[in-house]
């Protein structure tokens, strides 16, 4: 599943391709997707495109009359192609630009989502609910600590819940919680300040250090132009379950937790 880092790669990639691009057409070739794909998409054509930004794992094209919103699920894909590119398996939706190139979205598993805020409302309050960013000065020194105070949720769930903070997915928070020397099964409330201190600036590290190299690739992801991230080649534990610590040469081991795994290193993470 793409997290935050690809979310804004892909951003980062599609934003040059489509920004002040006036929308031509809008293609939906199936609307059933996480939700089904609102008619009101149609409102695009013949608008360009102010901004292009990201909260959390969505991207938010924004028009002066409303807010395109895209999320890629589990397996979804956005690229910028040629306007006569043709068209594959899973190609659910097109915007097509007067400059003949089109922004296209590729889901097989169609847990992704289209959907339109007209006038910017976010009706549905999928964006209204969510935590602060986790690059941004609204997650700061004690922001954590105070949040976890009193809570027995173990802290790898914790940190992956998006109203605490939004986009510490299942890769980053096995990474951000190895390099701390946190175990994923300790309880948040039992966690000092100053280690949560520690972890934010992990946390903010991590994610930086992802999105430079261009998120981290999947079997699902790559980037906007099609080239893949390169992120996974300095993954320390996620997806190494049975390999070698690569700091003390201990076998690493796995837990499940909420149906995700957690990697770790049992003498390199004590607390």
């Amino acid at each position: 599943m793409p997290e935050l880092p690809e979310v804004e790669v892909c951003r980062q990639g599609i934003t040059p391709h489509i920004l002040k691009q006036t929308v031509t057409q809008v293609i939906v070739r199936n609307a059933k997707l996480r939700w089904p794909i609102p008619d009101t998409v149609q409102s695009m054509i013949g608008h360009s495109v102010h901004k292009v930004e990201r909260r959390s794992k969505y991207l938010l094209i924004k028009f002066s009359h409303g807010t395109l919103v895209l999320h890629l699920g589990m397996s979804g894909t956005i690229r910028v192609i040629d306007e006569h590119t043709p068209v594959a398996k899973h190609d659910h939706f097109d915007l097509i630009f007067a400059h003949h190139k089109v922004l296209r979205l590729n889901d097989p598993r169609r847990f992704g989502a289209v959907l339109w805020f007209e006038n910017h409302i976010d009706e549905r309050g999928l964006l209204s609910k969510l935590g602060p960013e986790p690059l941004s000065d609204d997650f700061f020194h004690g922001y954590l600590f105070t949040k976890a105070k009193n809570r027995k949720v173990p802290i790898k769930t914790f940190l992956m819940s998006n109203p605490i903070v939004v986009g510490v997915g299942n890769i980053y928070a096995n990474e951000a919680l190895f390099k701390a020397g946190i175990l994923p099964t300790a309880l948040a409330g039992s966690i000092s300040e100053s280690r949560f201190d520690q972890l934010t600036d992990i946390i903010k590290q991590v994610l930086t250090a992802a999105i430079a190299q261009g998120g981290t690739t999947l079997k699902d992801f790559t980037q906007a132009d099609g080239r893949p991230g390169y992120f996974a080649q300095e993954l320390l534990v996620y997806g190494r379950a049975g390999k070698k610590c690569k700091i003390c040469q201990t076998t690493l081991q796995e837990v499940r937790q909420s149906n995700r795994s957690s990697v770790f290193c049992p003498i390199c993470q004590t607390d």
